[in-house]
């Protein structure tokens, strides 16, 4: 007499799904992961319209910031009879309000983007450098960034901006130097993580110098983090520049910025509100925009969680508690 046992049915749940398609997917290239994130991608094409405009603007536009027309003084905005360049309006003077959106473009632009980049680069490589070989050069440089940080940013660019005079190349020096221990401190700390690895171990046995092994190894694992940084620190710098300009120490006439812009309308509020309301606007779409973007890139960049952008979202909330046991 045989007997035949039959080995336990293991039952799988139905409604898993497999995640093994999210992490092949999670290899496709930035701007497809971008594509299929509707609020970042519409961010994007914000900035990047933004940029087109700072650097094109104001070659279409001629002279229509600057010519005055007494008889067109505030006109209000979306009069059909008063041409497309009057479309959202003119100011006392009756300039066109388009023509010095498109011009203010440009130079808070020319302000926010150098600030961002000298910082950026100074402090990165400062941190780097400081957080690789530890020691006294990673006090000493942390030591500075304490200094620095100690001070409002705003307020000491208000007190240097007052002691000298008040230009675009100036502020853009200010706002650099305040921002750069932002960059040393992030870099700073990934250095010092990552000059314990294995790899820079490796790299360090076979001969390579301290500067190609933070070149070639430590920098391209720190950028994309760098640039999540440089991009939240570009809505500061540029609300930096719109609040000094507000302030009177900013940009001058007859230069013109966001920021100057709405200062200059704030005494028409009751009676012409769209001098101020239309480049507050654009200051606050630009710098939503650029956060929106950060947010996406912080995950985009994070192999551990760039899953998140290949699945739909009706998939995600059933997929995380899988890549949870997975992991």
């Amino acid at each position: 007499m045989s007997l035949d046992f039959e080995a336990p049915k293991t039952s799988e749940p139905e409604d898993v799904p497999d995640p093994t398609p999210a992490s092949r997917t999670s290899s496709a290239p930035l701007w497809r992961l971008l594509l299929r994130d509707r609020v970042a991608t519409v961010a994007a094409g914000i900035l990047v319209l933004v940029f087109l405009t700072a650097i094109f603007g104001p070659m279409l536009v001629g002279d229509a910031a600057t010519a005055q027309d007494l008889n067109r003084s505030n006109l209000a905005p979306f009069s059909l009879d008063t041409g497309w360049m009057n479309i959202l309006g003119t100011d006392p003077l009756g300039r066109s309000m388009l023509a010095r959106l498109i011009v203010a473009c440009q130079t808070t632009m020319s302000v926010a983007i150098p600030a961002v980049i000298l910082s950026a680069i100074i402090g990165s490589i400062i941190g780097m450098w400081a957080g690789y070989h530890r020691g006294w050069r990673e006090t000493t440089a942390m030591r500075v960034a304490d200094v620095i940080m100690s001070f409002p940013s705003l307020l000491m660019a208000v007190v240097v901006l007052y002691v000298f005079s008040p230009s675009a190349a100036n502020i853009v020096l200010v706002l650099a130097i305040t921002r750069i221990p932002i960059y040393l401190r992030t870099a700073r700390a990934e250095s010092a993580e990552l000059q314990s690895r294995l790899f820079v171990d490796a790299a360090r046995t076979f001969g390579a110098s301290s500067g190609s092994v933070i070149r070639r190894h430590v920098a391209p694992i720190l950028l994309p983090t760098l640039l999540t940084v440089a991009t939240l620190d570009f809505c500061f710098v540029m609300l930096a520049e719109s609040s000094l300009s507000f302030l009177g120490i900013g940009i001058q006439p007859p230069d013109v910025s966001w920021g100057l812009m709405v200062a200059q309308g704030r005494t028409y509020l009751q009676t012409a509100w769209w001098l101020s309301f239309f480049p507050g606007l654009a200051i606050v779409i630009t710098t939503v925009s650029a956060t929106v973007l950060a947010a996406w890139a912080r995950i985009a960049t994070d192999p551990a969680q760039r899953w998140r952008l290949t699945v739909p979202r009706s998939a995600k909330s059933r997929l995380l508690p899988v890549r949870k046991v997975v992991s």
